[in-house]
């Protein structure tokens, strides 16, 4: 097992002492090698020389995922290619891709961060864990993969789909780990009867879950339907990749590796620095990334701060659970919604599926909110009637929730598109 006890428990004091010189340092790097950091810390009257402390930060530029495409591909690499040893990519289905690089020792310390992450979640040499994420461009894979091997674990790298081939690995393999999304990991548990499978047949003992926002009523769900303990991993590829933080074994909060990753929390609105436990956008700097270090980029994360220590005895600052972004905001009828509200109250209810979709429309210049959620295969519906008298149960729930009538439908299992990769649980009609 990886337990960075030197990092993972340092004093307050020691910690914003080795943030300050990494920072320092860092401001020096990127004034001097990346053109659009100079010309933005320029613009604002910044020199290397005004940063003396971590507590300058926030004299600087935040730095924006349209940044990155502006400056696609490499515009934003502070070394040269020769240097640049792999290179990610995201998907780009909103636009051009955001790319980004690693030195050899960013991949060193990529590989750091992600054993001390899934020593958090006890995993060891003694396991074998199925990577699920997908391999390539998209960094869940591979990144993961490199984390389990410095741990010493037995890995197989299956990638993500075909349900049935993973299930059968799972089983014949005697995977004790499973790494990939939330949603997926959901899917497979429910495609165990159908392939022929009980819990019977797998070894799993843990679930090592991200890539997108879910609730700690879908972490309770999955630990349910697997029998396992299941873990948040937080990342994303702007920062590194999966390992920026963890949830350890009493699940209060994601260890940062901060001595990589400084976070901040800001207003939405205004930008400006909140104090801890209040919740704003994830902003993170990369204290020690060469290939493309990033200051103040904003994740659109929504989280809160603490920096007590927490009973696991880490001293590493806590970021609350990602249950949305700021950018995931529905505006219904001028109230706030995100996704993960109605997923929070179909698991509480518990009498249908965790398996939905959320269609956003406009009627004579009205919106109009249906939830389409699946019927739980064990809870059948004997009448019309069962059927309304559910339908009306989730209708009052979920008004006394969020405020805002739904029409909900109920449809029969398994009828909903499941996803591989990252859940799309949203449909807004609005924006066509």
């Amino acid at each position: 097992m990886i337990w960075n006890e030197k990092i993972e428990c340092m004093s307050r004091e020691d910690m914003r002492a080795l943030q300050s010189e990494r920072l320092i340092e860092l401001v020096n790097r990127v004034y001097n090698n990346v053109a659009f950091y100079r010309h933005r810390m320029e613009e604002m009257g910044v020199e290397p020389s005004d940063i003396k402390s971590i507590d300058d930060i926030v004299k600087l530029p935040f730095t924006y995922k349209n940044d990155l495409r502006d400056h696609y591909p490499f515009g934003l690499f502070a070394v040269p290619m020769k240097d640049i040893v792999r290179v990610h990519a995201s998907s780009g289905t909103t636009g051009k891709p955001t790319t980004v690089g690693y030195t050899k020792n960013d991949i060193k310390n990529w590989r750091e961060v992600l054993a001390r992450c899934l020593t958090m979640a006890g995993i060891s040499s003694d396991d074998v864990m199925q990577v699920s994420y997908g391999y390539g461009l998209f960094t869940g894979g591979l990144g993961v993969h490199y984390g389990a091997e410095t741990v010493g674990c037995t890995v197989i790298p299956i990638s993500g789909g075909n349900t049935r081939r993973q299930l059968q690995l799972m089983s014949d393999f005697g995977s004790t780990v499973l790494a990939c999304t939330p949603s997926y990991a959901l899917h497979l548990a429910d495609a165990l009867a159908e392939n022929g499978y009980s819990l019977k047949d797998m070894k799993l003992k843990v679930g090592v879950f991200g890539a997108e926002p879910w609730t700690e009523n879908m972490r309770l769900e999955l630990e349910k339907k697997w029998g396992i303990k299941a873990f948040d991993i937080y990342g994303l590829s702007e920062i590194m990749g999966p390992g920026v933080a963890n949830d350890c074994i009493h699940h209060v909060g994601l260890h940062v590796h901060e001595d990589h990753f400084f976070p901040e929390i800001v207003d939405s609105g205004t930008k400006l620095p909140m104090a801890d436990g209040e919740e704003g956008e994830l902003v993170f700097t990369t204290l020690t990334k060469e290939g493309i270090p990033l200051l103040r980029y904003n994740t659109r994360d929504l989280s809160t701060l603490n920096r007590s220590t927490c009973k696991c005895g880490r001293t590493t600052v806590r970021m609350k659970k990602i249950t949305g972004r700021s950018d995931d905001m529905l505006i219904i009828r001028g109230v706030n919604l995100f996704p993960s509200q109605i997923e929070h109250v179909l698991l509480e209810m518990g009498e249908t599926s965790a398996h939905y979709m959320l269609y956003v429309d406009r009627e004579n210049n009205l919106d109009t909110l249906e939830l389409k959620v699946e019927l739980d295969e064990t809870n059948r519906m004997e009448t019309i009637r069962d059927l309304q008298m559910l339908s009306r149960k989730i209708q009052h729930a979920l008004n006394n929730a969020i405020g805002l009538s739904v029409k909900v439908t109920l449809v029969e299992p398994k009828t909903i598109a499941r996803s591989e990769g990252k859940a799309v649980r949203v449909v807004d009609k609005r924006k066509k």
